[in-house]
């Protein structure tokens, strides 16, 4: 098992924005083999921004990096870089192998 997390410091007060985008975008997640799950978690309030995640399961890091160079991959991020009022920089990709 592979996870995938993406974290993002959003903007105060944008934090709804930052949520609407995700839940009206399409991921085509489902059309990419080993895709398992995915989840948009809420972290703490600082008080520069509130840390958001995206949480993805794949069957393996392979799986994964299948996912990187997909057409899948390039629909769902064609729109990437729009609302640049609600991040507060660049996501940090975490990527993390099953050990247990």
């Amino acid at each position: 098992m592979y996870i995938a997390m993406n974290r993002f410091q959003i903007a105060l007060g944008k934090e709804q924005a930052f949520i609407d985008i995700w839940s009206q975008r399409e991921t085509f997640l489902d059309e990419v083999p080993g895709f398992n799950s995915f989840d948009l978690l809420q972290g703490d309030t600082t008080e520069e921004y509130t840390l958001f995640a995206s949480h993805t399961v794949w069957e393996s890091l392979q799986h994964f990096k299948d996912w990187t160079t997909s057409e899948a991959f390039r629909k769902a991020h064609a729109g990437a870089g729009g609302n640049k009022d609600v991040y507060m920089g660049p996501p940090k990709f975490e990527g993390f192998t099953s050990v247990l």
